[in-house]
């Protein structure tokens, strides 16, 4: 056979290849591509243990159902840096991922984007941080919420220091970001307890979700407040900063600590009894909740309803 009719053999088989391939993919069998969605993960700061938590919770899951679908996780240097969070879903929508599950840094900023990924036609599930419900009623936005009820959980840590003081004691508030849904409920919990328990809240700051701050802050508080009896943190990474703030005063020991996250640092001082108590949201189940929605409504083409998480009250008593 001439050289010249093996190449055109050679090219005729090629084109036959390509048209059984093109069949294929057009519903002549399997799809020629992976078929499994795409769901992307967007948390808030990694550097809060919390969130490291939740992403390998995220990652454990997938793992166990790789059939199911792929995972992306990805998360922010600090909790303030609401402007890369919204670059994040920006980036998954161009991916056009399957749904995009996301702990906002603001409950009003993130809004819109998810707004617009959720028209481009992708699924998206909010956690942790709920929506602002008046900003989506003004984009006209559905997103379900997963996550745990924020005031209940502050106001069980709150009623659980409110037993161990005296009426009337000083106590200060260490807020998270005060724009956060999250931060705003955990207030409204500390200050039900307090008011319920006849304390008088001397202060009320924001720290901004981070330890150091938590450390600036509550000097300052103590300084102002001397007779401070109790501290109510809206998370335990401010927790550990009020905590070594309090042993820079030599009050730590006088002065009781509460946090929110139960992360293992503050799990093991609750257990020594040097932070009084901290709430467990379940941060590695919390993006698992919100995945797995995310893969109902996929499946079944419908937007379910908020779905309340569980909260637990974490004590010397119950700590193991």
């Amino acid at each position: 056979m001439s050289c010249a009719r093996v190449l055109k053999r050679i090219g005729l088989t090629t084109v036959v290849l390509a048209l059984a391939a093109s069949m294929t993919g057009c519903g002549g069998g399997q799809p020629a591509v992976d078929s499994k969605p795409k769901v992307a993960l967007i948390m808030k700061s990694l550097a809060n243990e919390f969130f490291h938590t939740m992403q390998e919770g995220a990652r454990s899951h997938q793992n166990a159902h790789y059939q199911d679908y792929d995972l992306i996780a990805n998360g922010i240097k600090d909790e303030l840096d609401v402007s890369k969070q919204i670059e994040l879903v920006e980036q998954m929508a161009a991916q056009k991922v399957s749904a995009i599950v996301i702990a906002p840094a603001d409950s009003k900023a993130l809004v819109s984007v998810c707004k617009k990924a959720q028209d481009a036609g992708i699924v998206v599930v909010n956690i942790d941080n709920k929506l602002d419900e008046a900003v989506l009623a003004e984009k006209n936005a559905k997103i379900p919420f997963v996550g745990p009820n924020n005031r209940e959980g502050a106001r069980k840590a709150g009623d659980y220091l409110g037993l161990r003081l005296r009426p009337s004691s000083a106590v200060a508030i260490v807020e998270g970001v005060p724009t956060a849904f999250n931060a705003i409920q955990r207030k409204l919990g500390f200050e039900d307890s307090m008011k319920k328990a006849g304390m008088n809240i001397a202060a009320s700051q924001s720290a901004g979700w981070e330890m150091d701050k938590a450390n600036q802050v509550t000097t300052a508080i103590l300084a102002e407040h001397p007779d401070i009896q109790g501290i109510l943190c809206a998370n335990d990474s401010m927790a550990l900063g009020a905590l070594a703030a309090l042993k820079a005063a030599g009050r730590a020991g006088h002065v009781q600590v509460v946090g929110f996250d139960n992360i293992s640092a503050v799990h093991a001082l609750v257990g020594s009894g040097e932070i009084l108590a901290t709430v467990d949201q379940h941060g590695d189940k919390l993006a698992v909740y919100g995945i797995e929605y995310a893969l109902e409504m996929l499946h079944n083409k419908s937007v379910p309803a908020d779905k309340e998480t569980p909260v637990d009250l974490i004590t010397a008593d119950n700590f193991h």
